[in-house]
């Protein structure tokens, strides 16, 4: 296992007591492994010590004011280019057929496309294929980094990494179509509303699907994937 994606994944989930405590082994995996640059580590110190020290309803409210109520920033990467039609429904469902192609099945209440749900499916692949794998959400990655560096937050360092990894690109017309995209103003709950009004997709796991419990050093978070049973 790639231990570096599943602690990139728990950095971009919804912050937890559990995750704060777990910073000092996410920068021992991030230090050790070296599957990313020394550059991109130092990057993240920011955010680690926003995690460690900080107010955990602070940091929580900052990551919903981000993540959750702002739609150019979803972590739901099918979002950004099907928004909420039938499309992302198909897509999802190809998804979620390749993670359990893999021997995985969805555990989570996430969709298959939530960035942090994907990160803990590739942490179980070759290094290879998990970059092939980051390759085509390259230019949603790389739009997302871009954004969140606009912005000033520390998350950005993390989609940076995750950019830089899957060598994706700004220039490239998909890319820039999504950047030139308004910003959404997390304050405006009427404007996020409209966004919204259209029936959202309704898919996920099993509701009534429990969650493994693993001897992973990160297994303080809710794992997403499970391996599949005949």
């Amino acid at each position: 296992m790639i231990r570096t994606f599943k602690a990139l994944s728990a950095l971009l989930s919804y912050p937890s007591t559990d995750l704060q405590e777990a910073i000092s082994d996410i920068r021992e995996i991030l230090t050790f492994e070296k599957i990313l640059p020394v550059e991109a580590i130092v990057a993240m110190e920011p955010l680690l010590s926003e995690f460690e020290t900080g107010d955990i309803f602070d940091v929580q409210e900052r990551y919903v004011l981000l993540f959750d109520r702002s739609r150019t920033l979803s972590l739901n990467l099918f979002e950004h280019i099907h928004g909420e039609g039938r499309d992302r429904g198909g897509a999802m469902v190809d998804l979620l057929e390749t993670y359990r192609a893999q021997g995985y099945d969805l555990v989570a209440t996430e969709l298959p496309d939530h960035l942090p749900v994907l990160l803990e499916f590739i942490a179980t692949l070759p290094i290879g294929e998990a970059r092939e794998m980051l390759v085509d959400a390259g230019h949603i990655i790389a739009a997302l980094a871009e954004r969140l560096t606009r912005r000033e937050t520390p998350y950005a360092a993390v989609l940076t990494a995750l950019s830089d990894f899957a060598q994706a690109s700004l220039e490239t017309d998909e890319a820039q179509a999504l950047i030139s995209e308004k910003d959404d103003d997390p304050e405006d709950l009427d404007a996020l509303d409209a966004v919204y009004e259209e029936a959202m997709v309704t898919f996920g796991p099993d509701p009534n699907a429990g969650c493994p419990v693993s001897r992973d050093i990160l297994a303080r978070m809710d794992a997403p994937l499970r391996p599949a049973t005949a």
